[in-house]
């Protein structure tokens, strides 16, 4: 028998199904749910266990990990008689590694507490890519002792971990990270248009701005997707325009200052009123291309 944690995984999309399964190659026993049959099915295939429901997933779990959308997915699984903290046994470790706001987090660890629930919010950066390589960054916000329980865990799942501080500092982390990501994605798209517009070799330029200074794990991860126009999601427009919403708020209710932030933001925005909502955050490049009269 396995002296590992068992673990219990709730929502199994684009990253969580292959975060789920880098655990399971590591010898964790994985319950997991979600409400895609197709997804389950895919989590069986990889040696995990598929529930029937968020009760019957967390009922024996020494570890619960929720990846999902946004906050009020989370409440909705976390909350009422259905969900994590009325079925979760006292004494589980409740990790979120979803992204959502730090005042949710926060709340939710207060709840969690009063059931004998420990909390620890952990939201990653990487992207699919990151997730299946098990490369991922992941800030975490919690009490030390719960960090120092999870850190295996986290360590099959990714390559840069750290404890950022108390509960909700992982998510304030996380969205200083989406919007230098946001920016970062923008800025690369300008240039694109403007080096196509100038008549130069792309994929030329492009390699060799990477080795400079401009170079970044942006225009690493995302070069090829501007150079083939492929948007495939690895993660949508949609998400990331959730989350230029929390960084956004959250600098509000500090008074830090987002001059830049705030019209990507804006350019986020127009871009899922067009209709790309479900494409990758790369296409930030048909925003620019549609402002410079490009053909998209």
């Amino acid at each position: 028998m396995s002296k590992l944690p068992k673990v219990a995984w709730i929502g199994l999309g684009i990253m969580g199904s292959p975060m789920s399964e880098n655990l399971i190659k590591a010898g964790y026993d994985v319950t997991g749910f979600t409400l895609e049959q197709d997804k389950l099915e895919r989590l069986a295939a990889a040696g995990g266990t598929a529930a029937g429901s968020i009760a019957e997933a967390v009922r024996d779990a020494d570890v619960v990990i929720t990846m999902v959308p946004a906050s009020p997915q989370v409440e909705a699984i976390a909350y009422g008689p259905d969900g994590i903290l009325e079925n979760a046994r006292s004494g589980a470790l409740l990790v979120d590694m979803s992204s959502i706001t730090p005042r949710t987090s926060v709340d939710l660890a207060k709840a969690a507490a009063a059931k004998g629930i420990r909390v620890l919010d952990a939201p990653v950066s990487g992207g699919e890519a990151g997730a299946v390589e098990a490369v991922l960054s992941i800030m975490v916000g919690g009490e030390q002792a719960d960090f120092d329980a999870a850190e295996p865990i986290f360590e099959a799942l990714g390559r840069t971990i750290a404890l950022c501080g108390p509960h909700g500092s992982g998510q304030t982390v996380k969205a200083a990270n989406q919007l230098i990501v946001a920016v970062n994605i923008q800025a690369c798209a300008e240039a694109v248009v403007f080096l196509e517009k100038s008549g130069v070799d792309l994929r030329a330029a492009l390699d060799v701005l990477n080795g400079g200074l401009a170079g970044s794990t942006v225009l690493t991860r995302k070069k090829d997707n501007f150079l083939s126009r492929d948007f495939k999601p690895g993660f949508r427009i949609d998400l990331h325009h959730k989350d230029m919403g929390i960084v956004t708020d959250a600098a509000r209710t500090v008074g830090a200052a987002l001059p830049v932030g705030a019209v990507v933001a804006q350019l986020v925005a127009s871009l899922r009123a067009q209709g790309d909502g479900g494409l990758d955050h790369s296409a930030l490049l048909r925003a620019v291309e549609r402002l410079s009269g490009a053909r998209l």
